[in-house]
């Protein structure tokens, strides 16, 4: 009996913290309380020494040194304040304005939207929350179908896993013993492909079913010049002149690439640099008094500053000038900055903002605390093997390990949180893909894009909650038409995200079949045949070479 126990003691551990986490204890405390049960029994069994244990200091001392997980604080602290400031309701009017007389123009300013404020913000529940609270009412209003309107806020407030800064990126990154930078990279492209998915559902949905997302009447488009004009040469001029004169002072002043500091660089910058002036004092001209177009000043309004943020943010450490924690700090003072400006930072709102930081961050850590009290016991109990053994074992090499992974990652997100599946799983699935060849940040990404359906799936898909803490629940009069509009239920909030969850699946399949989408990051590939390396002979360093 002792002998079947000390062999099977892994996957009872596995099953004991099933168990617990199932029966609603706490994920941190159940992780620490599974691993030194577990300990005790290992040490009564004589599978390993009481002086195994004195290796858990140091690893609990790791995490709190852990200078990449600062960055979790930073942007999420950039994000409360961020939603503070109403930056999503400016841009949600204005970009809704402006396509608002498309079909389905509503709909897709709360993708673009919800893509901007991922890249600014990085955390759901402000996204999911601000977009909700500022498109829901109006989608309601003029007749979108329920379930496209609550979907798409959803799954625009839900791209912030994986477009970054996103925070579950950092935490996989760690997870996996990977260069941030370099898993932000790698996730650029199939987090703006996902958009892109999202994007066409909204077309074909809207070309099939007209009626499902209709063009907003005229008269409620508050930015039309007089005439009854959008103003958009005006905008789109602008647009240009500015996008050509920010290039344009780039490339003159030879910032962020060492390697455009040359003279041609500077004369072409400088010529795109006097044509984007022109083109913006060109299109103001054109206009009485020399005004931008209502649409134009509002767009340029509610655009930039999020724009120089993202710039501030993810520019700086795609290009490796900042690390992510320097990146996430820089954000925490432009997010001040920005808010303030606005006149929307008092003392109340950044109490608050900083209490639910050190909340997220406290829960984050002891997740974390927890997770490697366990890992430590399970690794004494050769537990790592076992896993490692298994999922080598599975039929279909390298895919059948991939679909298997990403299923258990798409069931456990029915039930678990991101964080908990990210510190719980990734710790034992790793080795097995390192073994098996699997690029980890290729891997990373596809896990990032699997969790992302976690917020969208029942019973406990958090972009559900979210969504229905502030959707009407009763019938009610709205204040600009006077009609009564029926409230949205819960049973047609969970069907809503079913779509986007399938959306996420398919983009999963491309990623496994085209993971250059990813790998990428690593930059062209180098011909060993077209390296040269010269070794200086003697003492002078300009003498003859040796040419390998």
């Amino acid at each position: 009996m002792i002998e079947i126990l000390t062999h099977n003691m892994a996957p009872l551990m596995l099953v004991a913290l099933i168990f617990l986490l199932m029966s609603g204890y706490p994920v941190a405390f159940g992780l620490s309380a599974t691993g030194l049960l577990f300990a005790v029994i290992g040490i009564e069994l004589g599978m390993f020494g009481e002086n195994f244990l004195r290796a858990l200091p140091d690893r609990i001392l790791g995490v709190m040194a852990n200078e990449t997980l600062l960055a979790i604080p930073f942007f999420t602290f950039m994000g409360i304040v961020l939603q503070r400031s109403r930056m999503a309701e400016d841009l949600i009017d204005t970009i809704a304005q402006l396509l608002g007389s498309l079909r389905g123009g509503v709909a897709y300013a709360v993708l673009f939207v919800g893509a901007l404020l991922a890249a600014t913000t990085g955390v759901v529940a402000a996204s999911v929350i601000s977009i909700a609270l500022i498109a829901l009412p109006v989608m309601l209003r003029y007749g979108y179908d329920r379930r496209l309107a609550s979907g798409i806020i959803m799954a625009s407030g839900t791209l912030a896993q994986t477009i970054p800064p996103s925070i579950i990126l950092i935490v996989l990154a760690d997870q996996f013993g990977r260069s941030v930078g370099d898993v932000y990279r790698g996730a650029m492209v199939p987090a703006l492909l996902l958009v892109v998915l999202y994007g066409l559902y909204i077309f074909v949905l809207t070309r099939l079913r007209p009626e499902a997302a209709p063009a907003v009447p005229p008269e409620a488009q508050h930015l039309r010049e007089p005439d009854g004009r959008l103003g958009l040469p005006s905008l789109l001029a602008c647009l240009a002149g500015l996008a050509l004169g920010i290039a344009g002072a780039v490339l003159a002043l030879g910032w962020l690439v060492p390697q455009m500091r040359t003279i041609d660089a500077q004369v072409y910058g400088t010529g795109l640099a006097v044509l984007g002036c022109y083109l913006f004092a060109q299109a103001n001209g054109r206009l009485k008094l020399n005004l931008l177009s209502r649409m134009a000043e509002a767009v340029i309004v509610s655009l930039i500053p999020p724009l120089a943020l993202i710039f501030l943010v993810l520019g700086t450490i795609l290009l490796g000038i900042a690390t992510p924690t320097e990146g996430g700090a820089m954000g925490a003072v432009g997010a001040l900055i920005l808010a303030g400006s606005k006149g929307r930072l008092d003392w109340p709102a950044l109490k608050d903002s900083v209490q639910q930081t050190a909340q997220l961050a406290t829960f984050v850590i002891f997740v974390l605390i927890g997770s490697r009290v366990f890992a430590l016991t399970f690794y004494g109990l050769n537990g790592h093997v076992w896993v490692e053994e298994l999922l080598l074992a599975m039929p279909g090499g390298v895919i059948g390990f991939l679909v298997f992974t990403n299923l258990l990652v798409f069931v456990l997100g029915f039930f678990l949180d991101f964080f908990e599946i990210a510190f719980i799983l990734i710790p034992l699935v790793a080795p097995a893909a390192e073994t098996l060849g699997i690029d980890l940040i290729w891997y990373a990404v596809m896990l990032a894009v699997n969790l992302q359906a976690a917020y969208l799936t029942p019973p406990f898909g958090f972009a559900l909650f979210f969504l229905r803490s502030v959707a009407p629940r009763d019938d009610y009069e709205d204040r600009v038409t006077g009609r009564s509009i029926a409230g949205v239920s819960t049973a047609e909030i969970y069907r809503a995200g079913l779509a986007f969850v399938a959306l996420q699946v398919v983009m999963i399949g491309l990623l496994i079949a085209f993971p250059q989408m990813v790998l990428h990051y690593k930059g062209p590939a180098v011909d060993a045949a077209d390296v040269k390396i010269d070794i200086p002979i003697g003492d002078d360093p300009f003498g003859p070479t040796l040419g390998f």
